[in-house]
């Protein structure tokens, strides 16, 4: 019997098409999922991938920039009622200018209403715009919008200051509890040495901001330090030059809290707090490959007078407080197509902590969801589809379901059995740029970014889903 090649394909567009249309047993009593647009004009309303979602699921918070890489050019920070599209403006910038400061980024607090998001230094212009290591986090009560807090004390004066870094902080995220706030960090001295070609590199950390007290920074005149609500620290630790086959790492990134509460580790203990992150290792074959890592950091720590390192010095980064080391979680470098791969994503995990969740090709060549147990063990496949997962993902409150998107659509995936159903299928043609996939808190509504056609141009709009 021949094969036709166009059959082929007939067959595989009939499967994406059924998989979209079918149903299951474990959604057959679900009801319809309908879409409505939140918001609408002539400006974009762009939501972090994470945290959009007021503690009450009535709100969701976003910036008014209409690119996923121009946020020094953004100026506000707003939230739109999902039930009534009232809009209030959450903060604006001063002086805001295509240099900086610029805003964006921002993610609501899990129990009360606050938000975190990037701010530019407030002294950008054309010589110091902003950048990867100019910039830092703003918090604002939202009863009384308008009125920033910084987070992270930022200190780029020798001596350097414990409890303060020196570049800049991103991709916020606050813990389960709201009282810490991870991120992701450039170093601004360690990025300027490295221009003296002296083998330094400008290379992404963890880190996190901790309840342990305000920093007070002396001001500077050139309004490069700010003093921080915060004690603020790297956690995670990075080498220009990772040894072939080893755990060492070139980059840290993508990091998100563990579990509600962190995770039980194989001795049975609880760590309260732990961060799953992506590490880019280098391969026995000289390949780099992303894995998954794990740091436990301690939920307070009784003498930060000696541990000196975090400040680090003019050639060197901040170093983790003594007992913080990174685990590495995934070794994938012998599969088909190794390492974590996909669009975007921020690291998730079950609200117990047991499982973490990434991206992976399989061996077809399509990204599909994989999970790996937080203690370490076997790497499992989660989605099983026909096509490549296109956007970041998210996990519901339960742990029992994961929402993403490709070809316009938005899935829903049982972590439990992997069945797969497709919630939105008809996606009108003046749609496109799908991103941002995310549950409510309470799990009954998905969120997400479209751009929408609007005269000679698009603009990102926030739609949801809901039953």
């Amino acid at each position: 019997m021949s094969f036709h090649p166009g059959l082929y394909f007939l067959y595989l567009n009939v499967f994406i098409i059924m998989g979209c249309n079918s149903s299951n047993e474990s959604y057959n009593q679900e009801s319809q999922w309908t879409e409505k647009q939140i918001t609408s004009g002539g400006k974009g309303h762009f939501i972090n991938p994470v945290q959009a979602f007021s503690p009450d699921n009535n709100w969701i918070v976003y910036d008014t920039r209409n690119d996923g890489g121009h946020i020094g050019r953004t100026g506000s920070i707003e939230r739109v009622n999902i039930n009534t599209g009232k809009t209030e403006t959450v903060y604006k910038t001063e002086m805001q200018t295509e240099f900086g400061p610029g805003v964006g980024a921002v993610a609501y607090h899990p129990i009360e209403d606050k938000v975190v998001f990037i701010h530019g230094i407030r002294n950008s212009d054309r010589d110091k715009p902003y950048d990867l290591t100019r910039r830092t986090g703003v918090m604002v009560d939202l009863t009384e919008p308008g009125e920033g807090v910084f987070i992270d004390a930022r200190d780029v004066t020798e001596p350097f200051s414990s409890g303060a870094l020196r570049g800049g902080t991103h991709a916020h995220s606050w813990s389960a509890d709201g009282s810490w706030i991870t991120f992701t960090y450039n170093d601004e001295v360690v990025a300027k040495a490295a221009n003296a070609d002296n083998g330094l590199k400008d290379l992404r950390l963890v880190g996190v901001s901790a309840p342990w007290g305000r920093v007070e920074i002396e001001p500077d005149k050139s309004g490069e330090n700010n003093s921080g609500s915060m004690f603020s620290m790297l956690v995670t630790e990075v080498t220009e030059n990772p040894r072939p086959g080893s755990d060492e790492i070139e980059k840290a990134y993508e990091d998100g809290w563990i579990g509600t509460n962190g995770y039980v580790k194989s001795n049975g203990t609880r760590q309260k707090r732990a961060i799953a992150f992506l590490g880019d290792v280098i391969s026995e074959k000289g390949e780099k490959v992303t894995e998954v890592f794990v740091v436990d950091v301690p939920d307070e720590y009784k003498d930060l007078e000696s541990q000196q390192q975090l400040k680090g010095t003019s050639q060197s980064r901040p170093l983790p407080l003594d007992g913080i080391s990174q685990r590495r979680v995934t070794y994938s470098t012998n599969r088909k197509f190794p390492g974590v791969q996909g669009p975007r994503q921020w690291m998730k995990s079950t609200p117990d902590g047991t499982l973490l969740f990434f991206m992976m090709k399989d061996n077809d060549g399509s990204i599909q969801i994989y999970s790996v147990p937080t203690i370490g063990g076997d790497i499992k496949q989660i989605t099983n589809n026909a096509f490549s997962i296109e956007t970041s993902f998210d996990i519901d409150g339960k742990g029992k379901r994961i929402t993403y998107g490709a070809q316009g659509r938005i899935y829903i995936t049982s972590i439990d059995t992997g069945v797969t159903k497709c919630v939105l299928e008809n996606v009108d043609n003046k749609y496109s740029e799908l991103h941002s996939v995310q549950w409510s808190r309470n799990g009954e509504i998905i969120a997400y970014n479209r751009k929408v056609a609007q005269g000679d141009t698009s603009y990102f709009q926030i739609f949801t889903l809901a039953k």
